[in-house]
């Protein structure tokens, strides 16, 4: 299904986005479902950014030395494959018992745009998701439950806001295998927390377009960052 939507959606796109867990669905089944960092979904990823010269990223279960992360692969059209390890484990659902948290962030580069890639329940945190001029877009990966869904479309926007920069997520639609439902709302929000695309409730492929040079003229015409406060992160989170 991915692949044949990839296929669709490659021409004249630069990036796709793929749900959280994209390859199971979100699992607690850890040990059951994990791959390899050169496993099936990470070759597939490359395999498919190479064949339609598009960058392309979700989320895998991945074993690592006996450690299971939720693991965010970027995958891009030259072969090559980062990562970023989701930080905030949503404890509610057991997931801090069974998967190890990220330690560090990841900046990624697609042309001129700098890009913060995160997993799901990382959009409820504003300092990890916090950026000083340092990324134009923050992009969520999610499997987020429709009982939340205000929390979802209130935070994504919010992100934007108080980064100025875009902010994207794509999130699952439907009912997964424990009865969870979730509503989608995948959406695409500017630096002013306008909507710029939304899905709704419709499992559906969402194209937007971004303007860098608009948001370089507003950060100029409006330069909030050079007023945030500067900190670092130096809790030991597990």
């Amino acid at each position: 299904m991915f692949a044949q939507l990839i296929m669709q959606q490659s021409e004249n796109s630069d990036l796709i986005l793929l749900p959280e867990m994209f390859a199971t669905g979100f699992t607690m089944e850890a040990a059951a479902n994990s791959e390899s960092d050169d496993g099936a979904s990470a070759i597939w990823l490359q395999e498919m950014a190479a064949k339609y010269d598009v960058t392309l990223c979700g989320s895998v279960v991945i074993n690592e030395k006996d450690r299971y992360y939720n693991r965010l692969f970027w995958a891009t059209p030259d072969g090559k494959l980062q990562h970023y390890d989701k930080r905030h484990l949503f404890r509610m659902a057991g997931e801090h018992n069974k998967y190890a948290a990220g330690k560090k962030r990841l900046i990624v580069r697609l042309g001129d745009w700098r890009i913060c890639p995160l997993v799901c329940y990382d959009l409820r945190f504003p300092v990890w998701s916090r950026g000083i001029n340092e990324y134009d877009l923050l992009l969520y990966v999610a499997n987020w439950p429709a009982a939340r869904r205000s929390a979802w479309r209130t935070l994504l926007p919010a992100r934007a806001v108080e980064n100025l920069c875009y902010s994207a997520g794509v999130n699952r639609i439907g009912a997964d295998g424990n009865d969870v439902t979730y509503a989608g709302d995948s959406m695409v929000t500017d630096y002013l927390g306008n909507l710029l695309g939304d899905a709704a409730d419709k499992a559906t492929a969402l194209r937007v377009s971004l303007s860098l040079d608009k948001l370089e003229r507003y950060r100029k015409k409006f330069p909030v960052w050079k007023d945030a406060d500067q900190f670092q992160i130096t809790s030991d989170h597990k």
